[in-house]
């Protein structure tokens, strides 16, 4: 059984080529989970999306890269 870890990725991306789909505040009660599960949602749609941390606006980004 794989560790399915939920802490959000705080690597550095490209900006050029990064659409930000979807953002939700840090401070939510679920934390990253609604981020998350809209990341999932657009994978299984196919779309290569990903959770990130703006640590400038304290906010999970869903993002395409």
């Amino acid at each position: 059984m794989q560790n399915q870890d939920r802490t959000p990725s705080t690597t550095s991306i490209p900006t050029s080529d990064t659409t930000v789909l979807e953002s939700f505040p840090a401070g939510a009660p679920r934390g990253s989970w609604p981020a998350e599960e809209f990341a999932a949602k657009r994978r299984a749609e196919g779309i290569n999306a990903t959770v990130v941390m703006d640590l400038t606006t304290d906010t999970f980004k869903v993002v395409t890269i």
